[in-house]
């Protein structure tokens, strides 16, 4: 088995990160086998390196090696590259066509970014491998194929999955062994160390001397968080190769080719959405008429309990909570029994079917006519807007008596004149 630093040395790859290593060496122990690898990490990390390891690695390596970006090609069109179609089975298809599977029995295929492949898709890769059965697209003949699946992605899968965009058994059947790639802002000792080899690199390319960093331009760029990874490095290093003149790079121009993050201080960011938030003016409208569809309905309550028992101290006591939910905090302090005690309770007679009442009713001359009940006619508000007209027009309109004759305070007493429009 070959040693890390030479794998890193026959692949190009530099660092000297642990979790750099420990990949290479997942990717170095699971090479001999059959056993289908998922290459996981963010994008511009470096992930195809890795199914090249694998298959350089295995008993394949004489077999083709080829890679499929799964985001590349269009829906309509993958299952034909991936499984190859018959002659006529759709419009364009002048001639029968061997798919990737087809082609690369014996060796191995890399799925990039298989995260993108449509659910019909993902049926029949599961298929593959399950028992490495394919059908090509308008044939009924089942083909046999022998091939070694490597798949990377940079989706988090399993959310795909809990949004139903990917098959989990799939999912199961690809990550039978997993291989992280750390994003570079992880890998702080590495990003120095890669930017000098890049300047190297197209120092060379060019034929131009190599650009060198200051000791602040070193802290910028370890500081910076690179969310492209090993892709946007070496695109800055490329740029400031070519388009600067002098070789000697300081902090302000290296801060002039990278992009404003901003500061990376930490927030906090609410991802549930709370029952109280509301995302458009018409939720606001249905909550305010349902407030006051309830507080309607507690006025019901509150009046129905004080015509059927009468005693207003009882009923004050029973519904303390419910009268300062109707009228709020502070209007329920100058909400007093004084005020209460002022309002007529009214009695509803019982109905009864004696014979008595009977006779009698038939004597009236209007003994005839349906006696209709009406429902809920009196409210508290209704009583107290007639109290407080009298107590006004007793006193002509002198607020401060009227207000002592109703047992509420002046301020309750103005406030209600303006809510009913006095």
């Amino acid at each position: 088995m070959e040693s890390i630093q030479v794998i890193k040395q026959r692949f190009g790859i530099i660092g000297n990160d642990p979790k750099l290593n420990r990949a290479i060496e997942k990717a170095i122990q699971v090479a001999p086998t059959d056993i289908s690898v998922l290459v996981t990490g963010e994008s511009g990390v470096g992930k195809e390196s890795i199914p090249k390891i694998i298959h350089q690695l295995s008993h394949r390596k004489h077999g083709k090696y080829i890679a499929v970006n799964c985001g590349a090609i269009p829906e309509g069109t993958i299952d034909s590259e991936l499984f190859g179609h018959e002659k006529g089975a759709f419009t364009g298809a002048t001639n029968t066509r061997e798919g990737y599977f087809e082609v690369a029995d014996g060796g191995t295929i890399f799925l990039d970014e298989v995260g993108e492949l449509p659910l019909t898709t993902q049926v029949r890769l599961l298929r593959v491998l399950e028992n490495g059965e394919f059908i090509k697209v308008g044939s009924s003949k089942v083909q046999k194929t022998n091939v070694r699946i490597v798949a990377a992605t940079n989706v988090n899968m399993f959310e795909a999955i809990k949004k139903e965009k990917f098959r989990e058994d799939l999912y199961y059947r690809l990550s039978t062994i997993e291989i992280h790639l750390p994003p570079l802002r992880e890998r702080k000792e590495d990003i120095h160390l890669l930017f000098r080899k890049f300047a190297s690199d197209f120092a060379l390319k060019y034929k131009m001397p190599t650009i060198k960093l200051t000791d602040e331009a070193v802290d910028v760029l370890l500081k910076n968080r690179w969310n492209g990874n090993i892709r946007q490095l070496r695109n800055a290093a490329e740029q400031i190769s070519v388009l600067e003149q002098t070789r000697t790079i300081n902090a302000a121009t290296l801060n002039s080719y990278l992009p404003s993050q901003g500061d990376n201080l930490p927030a906090v960011i609410k991802n549930s959405k709370s029952d109280s938030d509301f995302s458009s003016e018409r939720e606001i409208l249905y909550k305010v008429l349902f407030d006051m569809k309830n507080d309607l309905n507690d006025l019901k309550k509150l009046t129905m309990e004080l015509m059927k028992s009468g005693n207003v101290n009882e009923v004050q006591k029973k519904n303390e909570s419910l009268i300062q939910k109707i009228y709020g905090s502070d209007e329920a302090e100058d909400y007093d029994d004084g005020a209460i005690e002022d309002f007529e309770v009214l009695s509803i007679p019982e109905k009864t079917n004696s014979v008595s009442e009977i006779h009698e009713d038939r004597n009236d001359k209007y003994h005839f006519a349906e006696e209709v009940e009406e429902e809920e006619t009196l409210s508290l508000h209704d009583k107290e807007l007639e109290l407080i007209k009298k107590s006004l027009e007793r006193h002509q309109g002198k607020r401060k008596l009227a207000a002592a004759e109703l047992g509420i305070s002046e301020r309750t007493l103005y406030r209600k004149i303006k809510q009913f429009d006095l």
